[in-house]
């Protein structure tokens, strides 16, 4: 029991540490819980339809294949952001859930297939921004 406490000690250190003051932590985190992904996309400059189609069309089905909950899509209505930004929340039965199914949807041939696709007159996406969450408890979505 010591050397799993300790094991986890050290995994949730890296984990507070990789994922910065953007990340929240909290009990259930703990447990091993349920954990929800935000992530946020910026696409380069002209770019953003396409990366709506690869969602829409490609992406949303091969992350449900590796058992990704998809909780939503957004477009921020910021001046700044509405043209080149895209805001996605996944839900996983656990972080390490999380990260088997990201293993196995990036050696997805299927995806390697449309990530070159639409990649094709070159790249449309500029950067990502990813943050772990758990829900508070007194959170309406658990």
């Amino acid at each position: 029991m010591k050397n799993i406490s300790k094991a986890f000690s050290i995994s949730l250190l890296t984990l507070i540490i990789g994922l910065g003051a953007g990340t929240l932590v909290s009990s259930s985190a703990q447990d091993g819980g349920k954990v929800f992904e935000l992530r946020i996309y910026t696409a380069t400059p002209g770019n953003l339809d396409k990366l709506h189609a690869r969602f829409r069309d490609h992406t949303t089905r091969i992350f449900r294949k590796h058992g990704m909950g998809i909780v939503g899509y957004w477009s921020p209505t910021g001046e700044e952001e509405a043209d080149n930004t895209l805001v996605y929340m996944l839900e996983h039965a656990s972080r390490e859930a999380a990260g088997a199914s990201w293993r196995a949807f990036g050696q997805d041939p299927e995806w390697a297939e449309v990530a070159e696709a639409s990649n094709a007159n070159g790249q449309i996406l500029a950067g990502i921004v990813s943050r772990y969450m758990t829900a508070t408890d007194y959170s309406p979505m658990k």
